[in-house]
């Protein structure tokens, strides 16, 4: 499995901002966000995600259509699809 690739353009106290870019089967590999967060799909996808307890849910990304995250949410995104997949997550720092 492969690794996504994580691109900060923005650290400050109050945002920080990541592209991330999936190719076929990458994963972020499990992780906890320490932040709430908002992802904006750059390219439409879907991802198998791993939650913390193991279960397994699909998560359907559409270009363009943002979405919001919750701090303490853990989990893994693998991209499910034949192409390369992209989103930028915009994690709100309190």
């Amino acid at each position: 499995m492969t690794q996504a690739q994580a691109t900060t353009s923005l650290d400050d106290d109050r945002l920080r901002v990541t592209r991330w870019v999936f190719d076929p089967g990458a994963t972020t590999g499990a992780h906890r966000h320490e932040f709430d967060y908002i992802v904006v799909p750059i390219s439409g996808g879907l991802f198998r995600v791993t939650n913390a307890d193991g279960t397994q849910t699909e998560r359907s990304q559409v270009a363009g259509v943002p979405y919001a995250g919750t701090a303490g949410t853990e989990h893994d995104l693998l991209n499910a699809t034949d192409a390369t997949v992209s989103f930028v997550e915009i994690e709100l720092k309190h």
